[in-house]
């Protein structure tokens, strides 16, 4: 998974940001070109609900959060350094920072797709 933290962006200026979305829609098409896209979003800014354990619901925003993602983009490749590759197309299109997490395998949840997959 590659992300940013929301606020990365901020210092660029609002007439700048239709060529850095221009831009990322660009890597994103590369990624999906490529057969290494899966998702990617952006997420909006300090707005999350914490539902716990007990149900309860708590909706933010969070001012004692110090970081928070602002946005991401799930790639699937063979190796951590392909991975950083695609950050720093991201970064550079994004004008931000990138931040590169291996998102852990679950061969359970890969066996129930497969199965949902069978049966159509």
């Amino acid at each position: 998974m590659i992300s940013f933290n929301d606020g990365a962006m901020d210092h660029i200026p609002a007439e700048e940001m239709a060529d850095v979305g221009k831009a990322s829609h660009a890597v994103v098409q590369e990624a999906v070109n490529a057969g290494v896209w899966v998702y990617g979003a952006g997420l909006e800014r300090q707005r999350a609900s914490i539902v716990a354990t007990d149900g309860m619901v708590t909706d933010g925003p969070y001012p004692e959060t110090k970081e928070v993602v602002g946005g991401f983009s799930v790639v699937e490749v063979a190796t951590r350094e392909e991975a950083l590759e695609w950050a720093a197309k991201m970064a550079v299109a994004c004008r931000c920072a990138q931040e590169v997490r291996e998102l852990l395998p679950d061969p359970e949840t890969d066996e129930m797709l497969r199965q949902a997959d069978r049966r159509g």
